[in-house]
């Protein structure tokens, strides 16, 4: 009212940093006003696992206090192991009907026991014949979420939403880019521990996987072929420091695992009539301009690789970024971006 402009927060916590990015929303559209990335966690985060509570409580707070973040309600996301996307066949249902079925549907499909996970599901195709539908099923393990948002309100926020990375990446894409309907399009983040896979069609996602490879592979190859300290893995990886220290063949070692699991992804939805093809892979995460990734990617899979943008439709002052390069940083940012954006 009277023309105070509202804020939306996202919080992306992740095994090496958190990551904080506010949104004003207006009827002139959607600004960054504000974002900070955290200190390394020093292990703090295992797998999607909270391991140190303390340090990341405290890392939270200080983050949006530096950041001077007034705004205490959140949106966040959660990854890893104990999450599990699947697409499922069910009986054509209502949606109310749908959401006292799918207790007993998700037993069938997560490795869990069902009392231990939350379930939430939505329906994207109601009539794939005249007695089945199509449902996108999300389960996480029920002690995971609760870690995860304790953790947050000890911090002093509110977390309004709990997601998961791969669809806040695919917010922040859909946000920014201008895709084709029939553009099957493999959005692949890549964190230090974990990297978020999802190939989606038309908004839809055919498949959708964390797998545990990460840019700390990419450190340690780097460690164990040059015999050199983390520090100078790290320059190294990021262009920086001892040119003779060549980090192609060791990201190609790192990534081929991820590219056989692209593969077996791509002949799955073959063999089952959703799509033939990936058209694009849209790169984003903290190692999405690793040197040698983008041409590794795209020599093995045969198309396109591009590093994503999340700020390519954004308005923002270019100031907050004290003259560091916008598109190295706004990869880092995307999941955040995309959980702001809801």
């Amino acid at each position: 009212m009277f023309g105070k402009k509202k804020s939306t927060v996202g919080l992306d916590i992740g095994s090496s940093s958190i990551k904080v990015v506010e949104i004003a929303r207006d009827r002139s559209g959607d600004r960054l006003i504000n974002f900070g990335v955290s200190e390394p966690l020093s292990e703090a985060i295992v797998d999607g696992e909270i391991m140190d509570r303390q340090l990341v409580q405290e890392a939270i707070a200080n983050l949006l206090e530096s950041r001077q973040i007034k705004n205490r309600v959140v949106a966040t996301a959660v990854s890893g192991r104990a999450v599990i996307v699947k697409k499922i066949l069910m009986d054509r249902l209502s949606e109310e009907d749908a959401k006292e079925a799918i207790q007993w549907e998700a037993e069938q499909h997560v490795p869990y026991d069902i009392n231990d996970v939350s379930l939430d599901f939505q329906i994207i195709n109601p009539n794939v014949d005249q007695k089945k539908m199509q449902v996108l099923l999300v389960a996480a393990k029920k002690e995971m979420i609760q870690n995860h948002a304790d953790i947050i309100r000890e911090a002093g926020l509110n977390p309004v939403i709990i997601d998961v990375d791969s669809f806040a990446i695919q917010n922040a894409v859909e946000a920014n880019y201008d895709l084709r309907p029939d553009e099957v399009i493999a959005l692949v983040n890549i964190g230090a521990e974990i990297t978020n896979v999802n190939i989606v069609e038309n908004q839809v996602p055919h498949f959708t996987k964390d797998l545990s490879v990460g840019s700390n592979a990419f450190v340690e190859g780097i460690q164990r072929r040059y015999n050199v300290s983390q520090a100078e893995a790290l320059n190294a990886l990021r262009g920086r420091g001892d040119q003779a220290i060549d980090v192609a063949p060791i990201i190609q070692a790192a990534c081929e695992d991820l590219s056989v699991q692209l593969d077996r992804a791509i002949a799955y939805l073959k063999s089952s009539g959703e799509t033939e093809r990936v058209d694009r892979i849209l790169l984003s995460g903290g190692s999405a301009r690793v040197p040698g990734l983008k041409e590794f990617l795209n020599t093995r899979h045969h198309v396109p690789v591009e590093v994503v943008n999340p700020l390519q439709k954004l308005s923002y002052d270019a100031a907050l970024f004290n003259g560091d390069d916008v598109e190295s940083v706004a990869p880092v940012l995307t999941v955040a971006i995309g959980l702001a954006l809801r």
